[in-house]
């Protein structure tokens, strides 16, 4: 169990919709965005994912797993628990996975989604297969912190290590101090060294994850299709998941409304606050 910081903002009587941040960034990546979308009439949440800003754990012995089920999980208890009728659910990176992951086993649930880089679900048995090195390569991070020097490193610098993935993954963003900082408080986060670990682990099958979440994991490895309304954004100068053509995503999206390439890299909420907030509003209808 967790409890949530969460930003709320717009018509609380409005139509809702959760905006879900990635990694290494928080619910800053989605200020412009909340108001754009709160000045259309949304009731617009942001939360911070486990291990992030001033989300908490309850218990001290639940584990600290960073696994696609678990936050996926997550977003479905916060849309249960607070009485959300199929709100529209928005994400890229970690937060596009959990919204995916929703949108895919609990369609009923969210009325659209919009995901930065598309289907989002990770197949792991098919994770050990290598990808050609031009592409392995832009994953060094997830490698460095497959052994415990980069638990050591992520621990120590973890501010230095989130800089320099902003700048490789965004090359054409030039963002600002003032926005940078406003993002790094929330890597101090007590969980937030043994979350991001065990994320990057567990995608390659190399720990286990939480038991509680083992039904979940089933249910994911059968890759199911996305039936729920969907916009997909890919980032034009994404330099760590590069856009791809509209027919390599339309398999997974049996509504697939529109692709749209978009000019940024992946912190596209952020970078491109217009173009996602229009897309939230065109999967609304």
């Amino acid at each position: 169990m967790l409890d949530v910081e969460l930003r709320r903002s717009g018509d609380p009587a409005g139509w809702p919709v959760v905006l879900l941040h990635g990694f290494p960034y928080d619910a800053h990546s989605f200020g412009k965005v909340a108001e754009l979308l709160s000045s259309a009439g949304a009731d617009v949440l942001v939360p911070s994912l486990r291990g992030f800003g001033g989300t908490r754990f309850v218990a001290d012995t639940t584990m600290r797993s960073g696994q696609q089920a678990a936050i996926a999980q997550d977003l479905a208890e916060l849309i249960a628990v607070l009485d959300l009728e199929a709100p529209v659910v928005a994400g890229y990176d970690w937060g596009g996975r959990a919204a995916c992951v929703v949108a895919a086993l609990w369609p009923g649930q969210v009325s659209g989604l919009v995901s930065g880089n598309g289907y989002l679900l990770q197949d792991i048995a098919a994770s050990r297969v290598p990808s050609r090195p031009h592409l392995e390569r832009k994953h060094w991070y997830q490698y460095y912190l497959h052994g415990e020097r980069g638990r050591a490193g992520l621990r120590e610098h973890r501010a230095e290590l989130a800089r320099l993935l902003w700048e490789e993954w965004s090359p054409t963003w030039t963002f600002t101090e003032a926005e940078f900082e406003a993002t790094r408080p929330a890597f101090d986060n007590p969980d937030f060294v043994d979350v991001v670990v065990h994320s990057y682990r567990h995608r390659y099958g190399l720990v286990h994850g939480d038991p509680a979440y083992d039904d979940v994991e089933r249910r994911i490895a059968e890759q199911p299709p996305i039936a729920v309304p969907t916009i997909v954004l890919d980032g034009a100068h994404d330099t760590v998941t590069p856009a791809r053509p509209r027919d390599e995503h339309e398999p997974h999206f049996s509504s697939l409304l529109d692709y749209r390439l978009v000019d940024a890299g992946h912190d596209l909420p952020q970078e491109a606050p217009e173009e996602f907030a229009r897309a939230v509003l065109d999967v609304r209808g």
